[in-house]
């Protein structure tokens, strides 16, 4: 039997909520700019911890992007799918014609619809559990976000789930859809993450004293940890030629991805992993590393991390490794979606030529030893991106993008 050839797969459409901007060119222009998405939080009250700051989403409307009504979903779930629509308007395709074809939609997420849980725990407390809000209940489940994209744009023939590895749930998502449009198993997917501050997870991180107390420092010698986070990012992953078919703007090419499992420690990455997922994405990137021109980290401001992840990155591309940036610096840890909006940062800059930087720098930590870009963006010509996703408990997955290169007839 003759081997199906793997298809290439293309980016055609992106949609962003986040900290510095909504939508694709206000995401784009924050990036840039390097611009703060760091506030005081207005989701939950922060009396009695050491520091108020998050990284919130501000002045988004569902409404503008969705039609309602909309009490169905959390606002984990409106984000994604709010992006979605985004994503379906920048790549000039209808979901109509979407729903004749089969395809794919996956989310990644670290704490689902945290909001929502909050507010119920807080009812069981006061009030008991007879009071509990059957609406907020009902929509409780982490699953609702996959099932909230598809039942906003009636796609009913798709593998709609979500992933929940936390950190890098973003990555897996697009990862997993790559596979789906590569082998022929879907003939589009939707693809990214969504998460949203709230009060459970700003006290895990503040009891293990990993917030940082003024701004997220990533790489420098005064980094004290991050900043919590929020947003969506989705793309819309089509096969090359669909997407030449129909005409469509390519913003990149998915060249591979890797991913693995330490499961050494639930808190603390292991160097040796994150090498050998980096390895696995250039080999299924078929990529060299001298190719790579620039790497978006995991890059979290923690102590441990960013050298863990730095000694990685030499391991595996010797002494003066590519760019290394963190835009959890500008955008907080947007947990699940942060990946995700870092997959959409990195398009951005394959596709605009420049290198976003990583804000509030001072002095880079000799023990991470890469040039971070510190505080200003630089106009560069990128052909490789790769684009790192590590969470607790050892779930690493890597991401390799490429500037579209139409190939000769």
């Amino acid at each position: 039997m003759t081997a199906v050839p793997a298809r290439r797969v293309v980016i055609t459409g992106m949609g962003a909520v986040s900290s510095i901007g909504i939508g694709l060119a206000e995401f784009a222009a924050g990036l840039r700019a390097g611009r703060s998405g760091a506030g005081p939080a207005t989701a939950f009250d922060t009396t009695g911890f050491p520091s108020e700051l998050v990284c919130e989403v501000t002045g988004f409307r569902a409404e503008d992007w969705l039609p309602g009504p909309l009490d169905h979903m959390g606002k984990p779930g409106r984000f994604a799918a709010s992006a979605t629509a985004m994503a379906l308007a920048d790549a000039g395709i209808d979901a109509e014609v979407l729903r004749s074809r089969r395809g794919m939609v996956v989310v990644g997420t670290t704490d689902g619809q945290s909001q929502d849980l909050d507010s119920l725990v807080a009812t069981t407390v006061t009030d008991g559990p007879e009071h509990l809000d059957p609406a907020l209940t009902s929509r409780l489940s982490a699953q609702r976000l996959a099932l909230d994209v598809a039942g906003a744009f009636g796609l009913s023939d798709v593998d709609a789930y979500t992933i929940g590895t936390a950190c890098s749930a973003g990555n897996y998502a697009v990862g997993d859809a790559f596979d789906a449009v590569r082998s022929g198993a879907a003939e589009y997917a939707l693809a990214g993450g969504a998460d949203v501050v709230s009060r459970r997870n700003f006290a895990s991180f503040h009891r293990l004293g990993l917030v940082a107390p003024d701004a997220c420092r990533p790489f420098d010698t005064g980094r004290a940890g991050i900043l919590n986070g929020e947003g969506a990012g989705i793309v819309l992953l089509e096969p090359l030629e669909t997407a030449l078919a129909r005409g469509a703007t390519i913003h990149a090419e998915v060249l591979g991805y890797g991913l693995n499992c330490d499961g050494s420690n639930p808190v603390a990455p292991d160097r040796s992993s994150v090498a050998r997922c980096m390895r696995l994405a250039l080999d299924d990137a078929q990529v060299k590393p001298e190719e790579v021109d620039l790497i978006s980290a995991h890059g979290t401001a923690t102590k441990l991390n960013d050298i863990t992840e730095c000694d990685a990155i030499r391991d595996v591309y010797g002494d003066r490794p590519p760019r290394t940036i963190s835009l959890k610096s500008m955008l907080g840890h947007a947990m699940g979606a942060s990946s995700a909006l870092a997959t959409i940062a990195c398009t951005i800059a394959l596709e605009q030529g420049f290198v976003p930087p990583t804000i509030n720098h001072r002095e880079t930590d000799p023990a991470c030893g890469v040039d971070c870009v510190p505080n200003r963006a630089v106009e560069a010509e990128l052909k490789v991106v790769q684009n790192n996703g590590l969470a607790f408990g050892g779930n690493n997955a890597v991401l390799l993008l490429g500037r579209y290169e139409r190939t000769p007839s």
